[in-house]
């Protein structure tokens, strides 16, 4: 292994990103993949787990059965002690912390209603509420906060709509998100936040039960699923199919913003925009990390890991990793070197990023292309950052300013 010097073990999860650097992970899981692309990893209540940094080990454990995603063996959290607290099973519906075969109960229904071919047939729809919030933008301008004014919006209008919410509650349904995924609460606000949304979908499935409308929540109505269990994937897609695509939309344009090199070449073609999206996804990898926990012995990268313990994947460490991407850590948006993580890989590869594609490769060539002066507002280091607690990395506000 290139660059291969001697075993690694981390002390703390590494969190702090370096000053003036907000799109590189933080420097001290890069300079493990200096030692290999796997590390010993303590966790705070004294499980020795690992921490996987390479790309290929990465996209190996994502493919292997013979490690799991099951909620109730993720019995250690890389950042607190759970000693003494029993994780219980994953809610019904929420396929992604679930194994075989009950994730592919959930997943096989959806699949057909994520398919590349129905994602297209969203573009109007998507160009149509990109260009109502441009203009909206516009009208209030110069000056605006991207996050509120259009990255957050955009995907929240969208996957409601795909889920048949209607437009009087999505406000609400966008801060609670907000508030269990975005890392800055308190634990009891952000259980009152999840509840709450848990109480709203309860509700929303019952109003379909009643009454179907035409979308996709109605769509599964006539399957097998429980209403729990509709309750369960609806949070799943709801919070997935809002949370990293307005993360995406925001810190993207804040890397372009600083890359004006590549910000000029987008406008100057645009047959760049599917490169530049997948260019993005890979430099900025807003779902940053996963876990996985070992279900038998495996030899994984010279290290044998032991049955019971827990593999943290980092996959934005596996998206900067220089024995996959050539100059990895340049934001190149004409690179040849593709394949990302981004989105996973294996059987929980990301349900919909088909209608995330469609999202971000409509959205930022209309906002650049409506804004040609477009720049930041402020100073690059005071731009307000997502804490690295949160589940998806991002900006908290993008003040943004043009000429009229």
């Amino acid at each position: 292994m290139r660059g291969m010097t001697m075993e690694h073990t981390f002390t703390t999860l590494p969190t702090a990103r370096q000053s003036g650097c907000p799109f590189d992970p933080p420097k001290e899981l890069l300079d493990a993949r200096e030692h290999g692309p796997i590390s010993r990893f303590p966790f705070p209540d004294g499980h020795e787990g690992w921490m996987v940094t390479g790309y290929d080990l990465v996209r190996s454990v994502l493919a292997d059965p013979r490690f799991s995603s099951r909620k109730e063996l993720m019995r250690h959290h890389p950042l607190m002690d759970l000693s003494g607290f029993e994780m219980p099973p994953a809610p019904p519906g929420e396929f992604l912390l679930m194994d075989e075969p009950q994730h592919s109960r959930y997943r096989k229904p959806l699949v057909g209603k994520f398919t590349v071919r129905r994602m297209r047939l969203l573009t109007e729809r998507v160009e149509q509420v990109t260009a109502e919030h441009l203009d909206a933008m516009e009208k209030a301008g110069p000056s605006a906060d991207l996050v509120t004014a259009f990255a957050k919006p955009i995907p929240s209008i969208i996957i409601c709509e795909l889920l048949g919410v209607p437009y009087a509650d999505r406000g609400s349904f966008q801060e609670n998100i907000d508030k269990f995924l975005g890392g800055e609460v308190g634990d009891e606000e952000l259980i009152a936040a999840y509840t709450a949304t848990q109480q709203y979908l309860a509700e929303l499935v019952a109003a379909k039960r009643a009454n179907p409308t035409d979308d996709l929540l109605s769509d599964l109505l006539d399957s097998d699923l429980t209403d729990e269990e509709l309750k369960g994937m609806s949070l799943i897609l709801l919070s997935a199919g809002f949370d990293t695509t307005a993360n995406m939309l925001a810190l993207g344009t804040f890397a372009l913003l600083q890359n004006p090199e590549q910000l000029a070449a987008l406008r100057a073609d645009p047959t760049l925009t599917d490169k530049a999206v997948e260019e993005l996804l890979r430099y900025l990898s807003v779902a940053k990390q996963f876990m996985r926990t070992a279900l038998e012995d495996v030899e994984l990268g010279g290290q044998t890991i032991k049955a019971g313990s827990m593999v943290f994947l980092s996959y934005h460490t596996a998206n900067r990793d220089p024995e996959r991407f050539t100059d990895p850590h340049t934001l190149d948006i004409q690179r040849q070197d593709g394949g990302h993580l981004a989105f996973g890989h294996g059987i929980h590869q990301c349900l919909g990023q088909q209608l995330a594609r469609v999202e971000l490769r409509v959205a930022f060539p209309a906002l650049l292309n409506r804004f040609p002066t477009l720049r930041l507002a402020v100073p690059a280091e005071e731009v307000a950052l997502r804490p690295e607690a949160a589940d998806i990395y991002g900006v908290k506000s993008l003040p943004v300013t043009w000429d009229a």
